[in-house]
């Protein structure tokens, strides 16, 4: 029988091969012109992207194997077993410590005037980059269910209940904003879809969405390129070959690719015209080469793995397991969206990649194991259904059973 976690892996898998092929495609250089190494099926297999692929199925069968059941149970325990401010300080502790990671010397690599990646080497691997932003970006989802759950109706209490949970959430999402405005907005976002699900009093909302919206505005501020960004959003063509250089490329791309595209491999925007084509803007790259047909499939399947987690959540009756899967459909669903938003120039650029598709090993990885404890639930589920129906045969007479 076909379950809703079987539809979460297969949309996993495919998003994650089709990124293997579009990164390999966009990573080509001059090979069309016969100046360079050509991309075949052997490099493709062999690539740095295809173990990311591995990994990361792999840290999705790990994910789909945990006892989620008993883990929620165990944390869901009564506050005086193990303080719920306790945990909160902590695990916000680690966060913000992963997060202060990329300031360290000899360990942080800069790109683009940002410190986002923590680089190292390792013996017969070579360099490795890890974004601790995405770290933090499913660690608060974990941390904030977590205490959703243990605090039960005790959130409705602003000083006791939500105060605490919103200065530990403030602290990561303004450390996060510092160098990544969109991972900070989305983490923002992903921050008020739990609160709204949980049993907080709506009109104690308003002061997380003030806070929120005042240190979004702050983060514009204090950045000049940001605000640039935002007057070339408004008119790119204020400044083509500056600030507005990005977008202008990203919707000549994608606009580039009409009804069926110019073909797997045959773009031309890829050749130094359109920047960070195998990350953030590696979906425009998909719209030029496999067209709207190609940008309606990518969309369908995100479609698909949020409708498959719905049902899941739905189904849970455990607030902890509900929220956690309700908070990783939200920043999947939130990032993909945002991502297709600014290439195609619906919104200002901001540095935040396609989910499960554009080049990146750490969100790749983090992002199918977060799909993957949805996989965890259904699987609960699906044995607490053969158990109830066995339980309910035992319980009828010898002849209706048989």
């Amino acid at each position: 029988m076909l379950r809703p976690g079987h539809v979460i892996v297969c949309g996993v898998l495919s998003l994650l091969c089709l990124g293997v092929v579009m990164v390999n495609s966009a990573g080509m250089e001059m090979a069309p012109l016969g100046l360079g190494a050509s991309v075949s099926v052997d490099t493709i297999l062999l690539s740095r992207s295809s173990i990311y692929l591995c990994l990361a199925m792999l840290a999705m069968g790990a994910a789909a194997m945990l006892p989620v059941r008993r883990m929620a149970d165990n944390a869901s325990l009564p506050a005086e077993h193990a303080p719920r401010l306790t945990g909160l300080v902590l695990g916000t502790i680690l966060i913000l410590t992963a997060l202060v990671t990329v300031y360290l010397p000899g360990l942080s690599r800069e790109m683009n005037g940002s410190h986002r990646w923590i680089a190292f080497d390792l013996p017969m691997v070579g360099a490795l980059s890890i974004q601790p932003s995405e770290i933090a970006k499913w660690g608060t989802v974990v941390l904030c269910a977590w205490y959703l759950a243990r605090t039960g109706s005790g959130i409705r209490s602003f000083f006791s209940g939500l105060l605490p949970l919103m200065i530990a959430c403030g602290a990561i999402i303004l450390v996060i904003l510092k160098e990544d405005l969109g991972t900070g907005a989305l983490v923002a976002m992903t921050f008020g879809c739990l609160l709204l699900a949980s049993q907080a009093k709506r009109w104690h909302l308003l002061l997380p969405v003030a806070a929120g919206s005042g240190a979004l505005a702050a983060a514009v501020m204090a950045e000049p390129y940001r605000l640039r960004r935002l007057e070339t959003f408004m008119d790119p063509y204020v400044d083509p070959q500056g600030a507005g250089y990005h977008m202008i490329q990203s919707m000549a791309t994608v606009a580039g690719g009409q009804g069926w595209g110019r073909g797997l491999g045959n773009g031309l925007q890829k050749f130094g015209y359109l920047p960070e084509d195998t990350t953030d803007f590696l979906f425009a790259i998909i719209c030029e080469e496999l067209g709207i047909f190609g940008a309606a499939m990518v969309a369908a399947l995100y479609i698909l793995i949020l409708w498959a987690g719905v049902l899941i959540v739905r189904r849970e009756v455990r607030p902890m397991l509900k929220l956690l899967g309700l908070g990783f459909l939200a920043t999947l669903g939130g990032q993909a969206l945002i991502n297709m938003l600014v290439v195609t120039g619906w919104a200002p650029t901001k540095g935040i990649p396609l989910p499960l598709v554009s080049s990146g090993g750490t969100g790749w990885i983090l992002t199918a194991a977060s799909l993957g404890v949805l996989v965890a639930i259904d699987r609960a589920q699906a044995h607490d259904e053969v158990a109830a129906s066995s339980d309910t045969a035992d319980d009828l007479p010898e002849g209706l059973a048989a």
